[in-house]
């Protein structure tokens, strides 16, 4: 008895001492470190991010991950939980990405995207376009510079923006598209070399933000989303590439 009348009195005091549990395509790993200090200091709302493609993120949802926040790499998988009843609201784009093509060889890079005929180019890393929103702007631009049959057979599919950047940096590709965001990210701007890759071949890649239904932390779930869209942390998201909704 004297345990079950414990666990009532602490059970009130543990769902307030719960992290903010926030979903963030692989992307944004990095600069959301920073927003994460940043949101935390200023809110005192500890947070917990969990990293994975969006897609996988949002099947995630669907079967009931007990995420407050989910920040996509687009606005289509938000949007689909917004449509199944499964957020507060509809989704708002908190930054736009782009794409750069990234290697750790001396292979020279350049936004025609030249590189990927060289032979010495065995493997380019992409994200799986099914998954990953970057992934799908990635294979968009080898369609629309008319490379994608050529290219085709080289290129091998990370799950995420994160496991492309593993092949790139282990070597396994010579050369991949990755998010502007991970090239900016302070411990990779020394590691290899980057180029940036034209916007008008692929759709802009608009990150949407949206608060779970299932979350017991509304409050602390407004006020991360409401932070997202301050100057401070526009200024963080610019640091690392994206370019603010309202430039």
């Amino acid at each position: 008895m004297k345990k079950l009348i414990l666990a009532l009195f602490l059970c009130p005091m543990s769902l307030l001492a719960q992290p903010l549990r926030v979903a963030v395509a692989a992307n944004a790993q990095f600069v959301m470190e920073q927003l994460k200090t940043a949101f935390q200091k200023k809110n005192g709302v500890e947070v917990e991010t969990i990293v994975n493609s969006s897609g996988k993120l949002t099947t995630q949802i669907q079967q009931g991950a007990p995420y407050d926040v989910f920040l996509s790499a687009d606005v289509d998988y938000p949007q689909t939980l917004y449509k199944q009843g499964l957020t507060l609201a509809a989704p708002i784009v908190y930054a736009y990405g782009s794409l750069v093509l990234w290697t750790m060889s001396d292979l020279p890079l350049s936004a025609d995207l030249s590189v990927l005929s060289d032979p010495a180019v065995r493997h380019v890393a992409i994200a799986n376009p099914a998954t990953a929103p970057y992934g799908e702007a990635a294979m968009a631009l080898l369609k629309y510079k008319k490379l994608l049959e050529q290219v085709q057979p080289k290129v091998v599919y990370g799950e995420s923006i994160a496991q492309v950047n593993q092949y790139i940096l282990s070597g396994a590709a010579e050369v991949g598209f990755t998010a502007k965001s991970v090239v900016l990210d302070p411990s990779l701007t020394k590691r290899g070399h980057w180029v940036d890759l034209p916007q008008t071949g692929y759709s802009p890649i608009a990150q949407g933000v949206v608060i779970l239904k299932r979350t017991n932390q509304p409050k602390a779930a407004r006020q991360f989303v409401q932070f997202l869209r301050s100057p401070d942390a526009r200024r963080i998201l610019q640091q690392f590439g994206y370019r603010s909704p309202a430039s």
